[in-house]
């Protein structure tokens, strides 16, 4: 019985994602001007991550910008988000870098010259316009980024027999400061 345990836990163990300690988000940076919202922040990723990126296996990852309004006694409240899929493939061979980011409505690819500059892009979010404040009530808000990126697919088998083992790679979450909207009465 205890050479089942061993294998289970063996098993387990392989499966188990890298740990995320390296992974961070810099930001979110919120900025009003003129009733927009406007929100800026990066990922940093962890070099053997980067390495995998150059060696041409592919990353996607997934980035949730959400809004919130805090209050005081119940939980804070869900008001709109916006999700980016961004993917980054890159052939050695050929040297050849190309991204793409998709909210689902729309899709860019772009083709770099360089992998730094492709992985500036891909891991950035630079002054994207969350909303217009005159449509929230007034209040305080702040904004939630959850990046995250799944393992290399794995077999449906194993996350059916082994429902504790993580189908993520990483997975952050970082909130900005309280932002005073003086938004509709």
């Amino acid at each position: 019985m205890s050479r089942v345990y061993s294998i289970c836990f063996l098993i387990v163990a392989l499966l188990m994602p890298l740990s995320s300690e390296s992974h961070t988000v810099s930001g979110p940076e919120v900025r009003l001007v003129n009733n927009d919202l406007y929100v800026t922040f990066s990922l940093e990723l962890q070099q053997a991550s980067i390495e995998a990126i150059k060696n041409g296996v592919d990353k996607e990852l997934k980035l949730y910008i959400d809004l919130f309004k805090v209050w005081r006694v119940w939980p804070d409240e869900f008001v709109l988000g916006k999700a980016y899929t961004r993917t980054m493939r890159v052939d050695p061979i050929k040297k050849e870098f190309v991204a793409t980011s998709n909210d689902g409505t729309v899709l860019v690819e772009k083709r770099f010259k360089s992998f730094e500059s492709m992985l500036d892009w891909a891991i950035s979010v630079r002054d994207l316009k969350l909303t217009n404040t005159r449509e929230l009530e007034s209040g305080q808000y702040f904004v939630r980024v959850t990046a995250e990126s799944k393992i290399r697919k794995l077999p449906p088998v194993i996350g059916y027999l082994f429902i504790f083992v993580s189908e993520n790679e990483f997975r952050l979450i970082k909130d900005s400061g309280y932002l005073a909207i003086e938004g509709r009465p």
